[in-house]
């Protein structure tokens, strides 16, 4: 499996809609930050991507910032980067940020 990619404001109010159906993460990625390559790195190796019970959402912060602005007003978790934010049922039940994205953790919610 590989990310489903977030490339419009509109995504997001579905994507959180969906949540309601399978629990839906956010990863918030900065590919000019070498922790956030770091995290990103070890977050794909985790197997999670193959886990069916999740749906991940990729973010590439440089290209679209305006979108990590909505993604911050529609479940009230402050911007970082990198970050992990997993919503299920409609709301946040994890977020994370740089060394601390646990995607054991993360899975155990799912």
């Amino acid at each position: 499996m590989t990310w489903n990619i977030l490339s419009d404001t509109i995504q997001i109010q579905e994507i959180i809609e969906a949540s309601k159906l399978k629990p839906q993460l956010f990863f918030k990625h900065s590919t000019r930050c070498s922790i956030s390559t770091m995290a990103l790195s070890r977050f794909e190796k985790s197997g999670i991507l193959s886990n069916e019970l999740v749906v991940c959402w990729y973010l590439d912060l440089i290209a679209y910032r305006q979108i990590s602005a909505e993604i911050e007003k529609l479940t009230q978790v402050i911007h970082q980067s990198p970050q992990a934010i997993l919503v299920n049922s409609g709301q946040v039940i994890y977020t994370a940020s740089h060394g601390m994205i646990d995607s054991a953790e993360i899975q155990n919610l799912v």
